[in-house]
């Protein structure tokens, strides 16, 4: 398993305030990825009870959002450029309780055009039963907008 390195945090960039990926930001989610040797981007992250939506589960929100980021991360060092989430179709299995602990999040890559990636993603609980799957479409930026407009440093930063 190898460490995905965040060039954006190491940017020295104050701008950069990700909810989802930026240490720098004290409310945001601050996730950190590894790629496995199948390519699979995979992220551990520890619930909040801040998140919560009913007591002691993870607002559904949050776990749409750590989706669609580990998405993101997937294109970002996969498809050699940056985009926009363009739908997310997600399916809810079980509650995410907040107090069983670390939670696994993974993203793979099912097909990737000049325009669109469609990432497979995954929310599975501290026990390993998934909790959450989504379908995520991403309509990408050529390189060259990706790297003029959003600082999108290239494939091999990562």
């Amino acid at each position: 398993m190898k460490k995905i390195v965040n060039p954006y945090a190491e940017s020295g960039r104050d701008s950069y305030q990700c909810f989802g990926c930026s240490p720098k930001n004290p409310i945001g989610l601050q996730l950190e990825f590894w790629q496995d040797s199948d390519g699979v981007v995979i992220a551990k992250w520890m619930p909040r009870k801040s998140l919560e939506g009913f007591v002691n589960i993870l607002h559904g929100g949050i776990q749409a959002t750590l989706l669609d980021e580990i998405a993101s991360w997937a294109v970002q060092t996969q498809c050699r450029t940056v985009g926009v989430t363009s739908s997310l179709e997600i399916s809810y299995r079980r509650p995410v309780l907040i107090s069983e602990g670390e939670i696994s999040l993974r993203a793979t890559i099912r097909e990737a055009g000049s325009r669109l990636a469609i990432v497979d993603t995954e929310l599975l609980g501290n026990d390993g039963k998934l909790c959450a799957s989504a379908v995520v479409k991403y309509f990408l930026f050529n390189p060259d907008k990706a790297s003029a407009e959003y600082f999108y440093p290239g494939a091999d930063a990562f």
